[in-house]
């Protein structure tokens, strides 16, 4: 067997990035053998047997030689042997109790992220298959459960780089709407007068500020406040062109200068 690019991460120090023998007794189905060296599913993106295309209930016997390669991002090459069905849902996930920070962010990129929280396992994984969610998780056992079909291991512990992987391996820079989203229950926002928002807003709030935004399921009002430069300055770190960086600096140095 042999593992190529960042497939190696998952597999012991002495198999990596060379050929190494792995034990067979009887007959396995190829996903059983891959995940028994450690590498997830999900991350599979091509296989070959004795240098023949192969999907993931392929049997392998004594002798055979396997190749696997993970997903390849932004480069169009596909097995002519299909792995798992092509999602038609790549804005969609669901993210583990360890992935708030990552959640907030493709929140904040326009992303249908939900983060139920600390729930068992089989919770995310339920969620992942009923509901068409992409499972995102550090979790190599929790990608390697069957009924999850669509799922990604985040490499990086840093959220930044976390959400800068996944917007690479999904392909996904193209499909980014910026502040469409509420942060804090992730459902979509709608633009609202401001006489509709007047009774939740404070008095230098609606002084200093006319466009807001309003959470369609919790209710929570959004403007382009002090918070909002600091945002744009994130998506510009995660190579997403934005611009007006410097939009409503004047009216937060009032509202800064007032509130002081």
């Amino acid at each position: 067997m042999r593992a190529y690019a960042e497939l190696n991460d998952f597999l012991p120090g002495r198999s990596r990035q060379r050929d190494f023998h792995y034990p067979l007794n009887g007959g396995y189905s190829m996903k059983h053998l891959i995940e028994s060296a450690g590498i997830p599913h999900t991350e599979i993106g091509l296989i070959l047997k004795n240098g023949v295309f192969a999907g993931l209930d392929a049997t392998v016997e004594d002798g055979d030689r396997i190749a696997v390669y993970p997903v390849f991002g932004n480069l169009d090459v596909r097995s002519p042997v299909r792995l798992r069905p092509e999602p038609s849902w790549k804005t969609r996930f669901v993210l583990d109790v360890h992935l708030g920070k990552l959640a907030l962010i493709l929140r904040l990129l326009g992303f249908d992220a939900r983060f139920p929280g600390d729930v068992p396992d089989n919770e995310l994984a339920r969620i992942s298959a009923e509901e068409h969610r992409i499972l995102l998780t550090r979790d190599t056992m929790l990608l390697k459960r069957s009924v999850v079909v669509h799922g990604c291991f985040v490499h990086s512990l840093n959220p930044e780089e976390q959400a800068g992987e996944i917007l690479d391996r999904l392909n996904l820079r193209n499909s980014v709407k910026p502040f469409t989203r509420c942060p804090g229950c992730g459902s979509r926002l709608r633009r609202v007068d401001k006489a509709h928002v007047a009774k939740k807003l404070e008095p230098l709030t609606k002084k200093y500020y006319d466009e807001f935004s309003e959470c369609e399921e919790c209710g929570k009002v959004y403007w382009k406040g002090s918070h909002y430069r600091p945002l744009l300055e994130l998506l510009v770190r995660l190579g997403i062109g934005c611009d007006g960086v410097d939009e409503n600096r004047e009216t937060d140095d009032k509202l800064r200068d007032a509130e002081h």
